[in-house]
């Protein structure tokens, strides 16, 4: 059976119109014959969503009751039995109600296109997995309901339904997204007008990037190696040299003229020279480099051009820039077309910009040359072959009596001339050749291999063994010369590592990265145990490899190279990587060492910090009714009735106080321990609220109260109420008479939030941390108002409950403490997300009207 075509209409936000685009597009497909059925649509309350529904066959949903509460949801084998053309699945990232096959609706989708069946579905770009923290980082609003990437990757069509943010708000503002009463939030919260544009923004560049990746993949699987100028990539050659950064800043204004064009920049290493360019030169152009918004590439390559062109080639580069040539003249007589003019030669299609600097022209000294190259000795063997006959025939027209030497001479500097072009090999093949060649035309008796003066035959033999000497001579030079560049390209590489390394970042990842770049391997890992700690693959899809090079880094981990086989001059740099990764690793294991320390020496500085508390704070209680008591016990002391009322009630006063230090020192070791009771429950937060307040024992007017209508949060009340009872207590002592603090309720997505309000001082931004700390007091020196416990205990008491409590400004001036619960039912458990996910709110908290009480 031929698998259904997935098809997703993906939006940057909610009510930009996704599941209206899929009903028109469902109606045009029925208009056209298709078979179309709505399996599940989400209307919100929309009714110009609902209208659209109209006319189309809708499959009946499935009925779940779950602890008393109906849920309907998707009914996949009615679906499979309808077997319709194409079926309509709204919010692809549903949860599922609890006891349903899949838990999520993609997973749903997934076993209805294996049934053969086309499926059109919605999903904003908040609910993809990849993207969840950006989101977060933008709106504030966690996302629990998400799609994997993999699954969107593999749709057969992603469809962006786009519309301004302005627009949107539009919409919102005329109640069309949602209702009336959630408008004001929705637009001062997820929907402002920043978290909107910044949505969008993420939205086209997922979908650009996706485009992007299905066409590499599309031009690898064709062998299409010319570029495509689908979108600008700049690709930038750097030298080393001061120029670097002139390039760099051209190359960036270029990509930026081109609107959202990428920028690379690339170094090779040079081996056929021993000139090293300047590591901190390449520091700071790789720093620039990523301070413009483009990523460094460092390569060794045997041929400059070549290499710059294969990267180039390899991106799918549109343009490639590089510098005018810093050689001059003279180097360019003899040494031949230098980098760029070979650059221009090899690009084909690509754009080459050769931009002038301030370096250009400028004299150098020449560079050593390299080891020879097979070019080389062909050339060699070529000027031997043609120039032999041809000198052989010139001196025969010259030849006489007292011409031999002069004639051995010509020959012996043409094998110099030879061997100094192409190498030992063309060398001694033209002096062997050449010897023949004198004996035969030039050494009596002529035109015969025979000598007859014995003194002629030592001539010729010392021409052939010094010829065969300047060869070798020619030859160790150039292998000399290869190994000296190797160790520069070699140290280059290390130095440039070492230099990244040194810039912070995931040490491990940027070593693998430079080793895979170094060598040029399809894919490196770095595994320890069996986890893959680190990997870098070649952005090039579709790549061939020809084997796996695996070498132990440590005592339990390996580096795995997937490409090229490594010669032996390659495991001498590549000893060097598995050295410093081994070091990378053992200092990653002892940063996780410290970390596991750190608690050891947090609770060294709580047990310190109690002691100091204690020494004080104990004292007082114990010393007041140790001396209540004593006063009462005392034979000679004559006491009235209300002497004795007073020091009872003193004594009685300063045990309560005894009882409740000891008992917040005991939930300090049981929060610090970990075993703190627990026990979760729908709770109401209006009784925890009334609760705190009978606790307190406020007097009418003493507090403000803003209670709206929210639902249970899942909570243990006892350990809620000593909370809001600790940040009642404290807004009360920081309020300004005249200003009593304030408790209100609010609803934001999935979760609750209770605020407690003062307008006191307030705390600095920088402090705000320290106020959770136990025993601080932040500066008090009345020691009278307790340890510094209650805020301490507070966070502690609502983080066992899954929750969060943060502090904030209070608009005007003042302290907000913020405790945020989950929603009942949108736990840790399954069923959590089934049960709200059928009344979603997208994060936007909902708005009640002021309760006074």
């Amino acid at each position: 059976m031929t698998r259904g075509r997935l098809r997703v209409m993906l939006g940057a936000a909610p009510g930009v119109g996704k599941t209206f685009a899929m009903l028109e597009e469902g109606r045009r497909l029925r208009d056209e014959g298709r078979d179309v059925v709505v399996a599940i649509v989400e209307t919100h309350g929309r009714a110009a969503t609902a209208g659209l529904v109209e006319g189309l066959e809708v499959i009946p949903r499935r009925v779940v009751d779950h602890r008393g509460v109906k849920l309907d949801d998707l009914d996949i084998a009615a679906v499979i039995e309808r077997h319709p053309d194409i079926a309509l699945v709204d919010e692809l990232a549903h949860t599922n109600a609890p006891g349903s096959e899949h838990e999520k609706r993609w997973q749903d989708v997934d076993e209805i296109l294996d049934a053969g069946i086309d499926v059109i579905s919605t999903v904003n770009i908040q609910h993809i997995e990849s993207l969840n923290d950006v989101v977060q980082q933008i709106t504030g609003v966690p996302q629990r309901e998400t799609v994997p990437d993999s699954v969107l990757r593999k749709a057969d069509q992603v469809e962006l339904v786009d519309l301004t943010p302005q627009s949107l708000r539009d919409r919102l503002s005329q109640g069309l997204v949602y209702p009336t009463a959630r408008v004001d939030a929705a637009l001062s919260n997820y929907f402002r007008l920043g978290n909107l544009t910044a949505l969008r923004e993420l939205a086209l560049l997922w979908l650009a990037d996706e485009v992007d990746t299905a066409l590499q993949a599309y031009r690898a699987e064709q062998g299409i190696n010319t570029s495509w100028e689908a979108r600008e990539r700049i690709v930038v050659a750097l030298t080393g040299g001061p120029e670097g950064d002139t390039l760099l800043r051209r190359g960036a204004r270029i990509a930026q003229r081109s609107g959202g064009g990428q920028l690379f920049a690339v170094h090779v290493t040079n081996p056929d020279g021993l000139s090293v360019p300047d590591a901190s030169i390449i520091s700071n152009q790789r720093v620039l480099v990523e301070t413009l918004g483009g990523t460094f590439h460092q390569l060794v390559a045997e041929q400059v051009p070549s290499a710059l062109v294969d990267f180039a080639r390899s991106v799918n580069a549109t343009q490639l820039v590089i510098g005018v040539s810093r050689r001059s003249r003279l180097q360019t007589f003899f040494g031949g077309a230098g980098t760029s003019s070979n650059v221009v030669r090899l690009s084909g299609d690509i754009d080459v910009h050769m931009v002038s600097h301030s370096e250009a022209g400028k004299r150098q000294l020449p560079t050593v040359g390299g080891a020879l190259s097979i070019t080389r000795r062909v050339i060699g063997l070529i000027i031997a072959v043609g120039g032999l006959p041809l000198l052989t025939l010139l001196l025969s027209l010259f030849r006489s009596d007292q011409s031999l030497p002069s004639d051995v001479l010509l020959f012996q500097l043409f094998i110099v001339v030879v061997a100094l072009i192409g190498g030992i090999w063309p060398a001694l093949v033209s002096a062997v050749v050449a010897g023949f060649l004198l004996d035969f035309y030039f050494v009596p008796p002529l035109y015969l291999i025979r000598i007859a003066d014995p003194l002629h035959f030592l001539a010729l033999l010392i021409f052939v063994i010094v010829a065969a000497l300047v060869s070798l001579v020619v030859d160790q030079a150039a292998r000399r010369a290869r190994i000296a560049a190797r160790a520069s390209a070699e140290a280059e590489v290390l130095v440039a590592v070492a230099g990244g390394v040194l810039q912070g970042g995931d040490v491990l990842q940027a070593l693998v990265s430079r080793l895979r770049e170094s060598f040029g391997m399809t894919s490196v890992l770095l595994k320890q145990g069996d986890e893959t700690v680190a990997v870098s693959s070649d952005p090039e899809a579709g790549r061939a490899h020809d084997g796996r090079t695996t070498m132990p880094v440590g005592e339990n981990a390996a580096i795995e190279l997937i490409g090229r086989p490594l010669e032996p001059s390659d495991r001498r740099i590549l000893g060097a990587f598995v050295s410093q990764l081994a070091a990378a690793l053992l200092q990653r294991q002892l940063a996780t060492e410290a970390a596991d320390a750190k608690p050891l020496a947090q609770a060294d500085k709580l047990r310190s910090a109690l002691l100091a508390a204690v020494s004080h704070d104990l004292r007082r209680p114990l010393a007041s009714a140790t001396a209540a008591v004593s006063s009462l016990r005392s034979p000679d002391v004559k006491l009235g009735r209300a002497d004795r009322a007073e020091l009872l009630a003193t004594a009685d006063e300063s045990l309560i106080a005894l009882g409740a230090l000891v008992t917040d020192l005991l939930d300090v070791t049981r929060l610090q321990a970990g075993v703190i009771g627990v026990v979760l429950a729908p709770v109401a937060l209006d009784d925890v609220v009334g609760g705190a307040l009978d606790e307190l024992r406020l007097p009418p007017g003493g507090v403000t109260l803003e209670l709206a209508t929210v639902p249970h949060v899942d909570a243990d009340a006892a350990l809620l109420q000593r909370a809001v009872v600790n940040l009642l207590s404290n807004a009360i002592r920081f309020s300004p008479d005249g200003s009593p603090p304030a408790i209100s309720t609010s609803q934001f997505g999935d979760a609750v939030q209770l605020r407690v309000i003062d307008s006191g001082p307030g705390i600095p931004s920088d402090k705000r941390e320290d106020v959770f700390v136990p025993f601080q007091r932040l500066g008090d020196l009345d020691n009278s108002v307790g340890v510094g416990l209650g805020l301490s205990l507070s966070k502690g008491f609502v983080e066992a409950m899954g929750g969060t409590l943060e502090a904030e400004d209070t608009p005007g001036g003042g302290l907000t403490m913020v405790i945020e619960l989950p929603a009942t039912g949108t736990g840790a458990a399954a069923l959590d997300d089934a049960t709200t996910a059928h009344q979603p709110n997208n994060g936007i908290p909902a708005v009640h009207p002021r309760v006074d009480a």
